[in-house]
């Protein structure tokens, strides 16, 4: 049997087939996350165990694995904890993320960005159009409001108090300043850190952030967060467009396509929290 064949399902880039074969041991290991008998770890590998034991032997000389000298179970070695350690030093999420905006942006039909958390608070840095003729523009580097927009609800209710109140704080300020120089007139004031605090309930709850027309009249949004390895938030992913065309329900089909792009990117982050269940509206 040939060790070489095309790679890569079609990538047109030839591979080791050995490699990839030993590699669902790998794989089977990775998924389950603990020690595993041969005939369990082999069986889950798709191969019998007289198949599967050559590959282990290996993969243990290299340090890939390690097996108990007392259970004779197999777990995932130094060799591979090291290079998952590396793997997340190196990901970062905004790369991670950015081919899945033109897709999320079709499947949605709406304007989607990616928000992270910047020294002025929740900040664009890529966002993606629809190709509907009809849709809702953001710039890059636009800074969000923590309390009325989608990705600041979301930021806030995720993050260390200690990192959001303060921005929080500072908006609350200058709103205060705007309602008094302009009166009746100026938004009501935004509530003290408490109160608002108890308000990030629903966003907590759902999993999501959500605003609609709170920033601009006739403009809705939904956020999703992505996590890393430590569950901290390191993005949102938004999604924003006119109200009445924008179907913003927990458990409607822009909440479902943002929660399962930000479950896939946190995945590759190495998060491994469980999905938020979706709430139908």
């Amino acid at each position: 049997m040939s060790n070489s064949r095309a790679g890569s399902r079609g990538s047109g880039r030839r591979g080791i087939q050995s490699v990839e074969v030993g590699g669902r041991l790998l794989h089977a290991l990775a998924h389950h996350g603990r020690a595993m008998a041969l005939k369990d770890l082999a069986a889950d590998a798709g191969m019998p165990p007289a198949k599967a034991h050559p590959y282990l032997v290996s993969f243990g000389h290299i340090g890939l694995v390690e097996q108990d000298s007392q259970s004779g179970r197999y777990a995932l070695g130094p060799l591979a904890l090291q290079l998952g350690l590396i793997s997340l030093q190196q990901a970062d999420p905004v790369r991670i993320a950015a081919p899945l905006l033109p897709g999320l942006a079709a499947q949605t039909g709406h304007t989607v960005a990616l928000v992270v958390w910047g020294d002025r608070g929740p900040t664009i840095v890529l966002r993606e159009a629809p190709p509907s003729a009809v849709h809702v523009d953001m710039r890059h580097g636009t800074v969000f409001s923590i309390a009325a927009t989608a990705s600041g609800r979301l930021f806030a209710a995720h993050l260390l108090p200690a990192v959001v109140r303060p921005v929080y704080e500072a908006e609350r300020r200058a709103a205060l300043a705007t309602r008094r120089a302009n009166g009746a007139a100026a938004p009501a004031p935004l509530p003290a850190w408490p109160a608002f605090e108890r308000e990030l309930g629903d966003v907590r709850r759902h999993g999501l952030g959500r605003a609609e027309g709170a920033v601009i009249a006739g403009v809705s949004a939904l956020s999703a967060p992505v996590f890393d390895h430590r569950g901290t938030m390191v993005l949102a992913i938004t999604a924003i467009g006119p109200s009445a065309a924008f179907d913003a329900r927990w458990g409607g089909a822009i909440a479902v396509a943002l929660r399962e792009v930000a479950a896939t990117v946190s995945a590759r982050l190495g998060h491994r929290g469980g999905a938020t269940a979706a709430s139908a509206a």
